[in-house]
């Protein structure tokens, strides 16, 4: 895997209730394709889909020397498939300002992540928002959560 390009997506869901659900999708990148391109073939998301947000929302790297780039990708286009409860929004932090990689980061710490770049951005970034919105369940999930943008590496 060294020198690899990993796109990593997260189809993200809430129900009534308040509990978030997401799925762990992994693909690599096709021949002549875009990052954006293959996080939507992953997902099962048509380019002008315009009540579905695929945003890119970190990376990392793996000592083997890959790269993961991750998409979140709400609401999940097909919810019934089954998905993991985010059961803790804890994020993924470094050990200090110059040290920014945390030592762990496992997929609730970047699902947490995704959802406050999601909440961010429904009220920052008009497209996004207005896509969001339409999910009256997502919109008001998301403006529950902080609107801290913090980068997970």
């Amino acid at each position: 895997m060294n020198g690899q390009v990993s796109v990593e997506v997260l189809p993200i869901r809430v129900d009534a209730a308040g509990t978030w659900r997401y799925r762990h999708l992994v693909t690599r990148l096709g021949a002549s394709e875009s990052p954006d391109q293959a996080a939507r073939r992953g997902a099962g998301v048509q380019a002008g889909d315009a009540s579905t947000v695929v945003h890119s929302t970190s990376w990392r790297y793996r000592p083997q020397g890959q790269i993961v780039l991750t998409y979140v990708v709400c609401p999940d286009p097909f919810p019934y498939l089954p998905g993991t409860e985010l059961e803790s929004f804890r994020l993924a932090r470094g050990s200090g300002p110059a040290s920014p990689s945390p030592e762990h980061v496992d997929l609730d710490n970047v699902a947490a992540h995704a959802l406050r770049h999601l909440a961010y951005l429904l009220d920052h970034d008009p497209v996004v928002g207005a896509a969001l919105a339409g999910d009256v369940v997502v919109a008001r999930a998301l403006e529950s959560l902080s609107r801290e943008l913090i980068v997970v590496h």
